[in-house]
């Protein structure tokens, strides 16, 4: 009862920081620049037909009312419709997004987890060897080699060199014009998207390897001759493991706010790439839309991780009741 009260609070905490993720886009589009109204009407409308616009939209509304209607649609995930062209509802647009996004972000965070714990783990079995140096050096490249740096990189060697991947999307998302399976288009966004998560993951793990193999119920297990890999990764890998899996749901959010960079450049139809055109276009309901859905999806990784810590550690369910 005690862990589900725990469990609450950390939701309303998440819900706060979403209404306050809701408030900071409802402010800068206030102060954004333009003229909704104007946008949707057009350049050559009548001020009569701007001010009817204005009315429909509820900008001669005071501020307050209209952040609490902007909070009622929102809750029942009505963003409105879109400034421009066939001005499409902004529910359907992330309808179409949000799957891309999702695959991407999901495959990129599974191959960081996968490569970041057992390169963590290699390098600290092999402390202070050539295993270890060699892995430290590949993770200090992939913190500190920018994501629009390492795009280019690969893109030139295995699309214009070697020619074994294709650079972009299925043109227009046209089966029939594909020219592979869809996991072929995703194979480099999702190892440029995962390179950094899985650096930092790997020197994570190698700490908290080390630290865990130093600890008296390891040299317990040694000396009762536990084999060594069932002592590595039964042992040691899953006492270590807890500070990686908070470390795995903050760097979602990395992975979230690096699509954005992703799917611009590899053109993949995603929230990124919509929130950026969006952006240019100065189309406020979309923008409101994918700023606070981007949100929303960090605050519930972080809270599935908070959820999954007390059942893997009872000795940090112990310490939140």
């Amino acid at each position: 009862m005690r862990l589900a009260r725990a469990i609450l609070l950390r939701l309303a905490i998440g819900v706060l920081s979403l209404l306050f993720i809701s408030f900071v886009t409802f402010v800068a589009d206030m102060a954004a620049p333009g003229d909704p109204a104007l946008v949707r009407a057009g350049d050559k409308a009548s001020l009569q037909t701007i001010a009817r616009i204005r009315h429909e939209m509820g900008l001669d509304k005071p501020w307050p009312v209209r952040y609490i209607d902007f909070l009622s649609k929102a809750s029942h995930l009505d963003f409105g419709t879109s400034y421009y062209g066939t001005q499409e509802p902004v529910g359907n647009i992330l309808k179409r997004d949000v799957p891309m996004t999702a695959r991407t972000a999901l495959s990129a965070i599974l191959l960081a987890s996968i490569v970041g714990i057992l390169l963590g783990t290699a390098a600290a079995v092999k402390q202070n060897k050539f295993t270890d140096r060699g892995i430290l050096a590949i993770s200090t490249l992939g913190v500190t080699i920018p994501t629009f740096v390492l795009a280019p990189i690969l893109v030139y060697i295995y699309c214009s060199q070697l020619n074994q991947l294709p650079q972009t999307w299925q043109p227009l998302a046209d089966k029939r014009a594909a020219i592979a399976p869809d996991w072929v288009y995703l194979l480099l966004p999702v190892a440029v998207l995962a390179a950094r998560p899985a650096a930092l993951l790997t020197r994570l793990t190698r700490a908290s390897m080390i630290d865990t193999l130093q600890q008296e119920f390891i040299r317990t297990a040694i000396a009762k001759g536990v084999p060594r890999m069932r002592l590595i990764f039964r042992h040691a890998l899953r006492n270590a493991i807890l500070p990686v899996i908070t470390s795995i749901g903050t760097s979602f959010g990395f992975l979230l706010t690096g699509s954005f960079v992703v799917e611009r450049f590899f053109t993949l139809p995603g929230v990124g790439s919509e929130t950026i055109e969006a952006m240019e276009r100065g189309d406020t309901p979309v923008i409101q839309a994918c700023v606070i859905l981007t949100g929303a999806m960090f605050i519930f990784v972080n809270l599935l991780v908070d959820i999954i810590l007390p059942l893997l550690d009872p000795r940090i369910r112990e310490a939140q009741i």
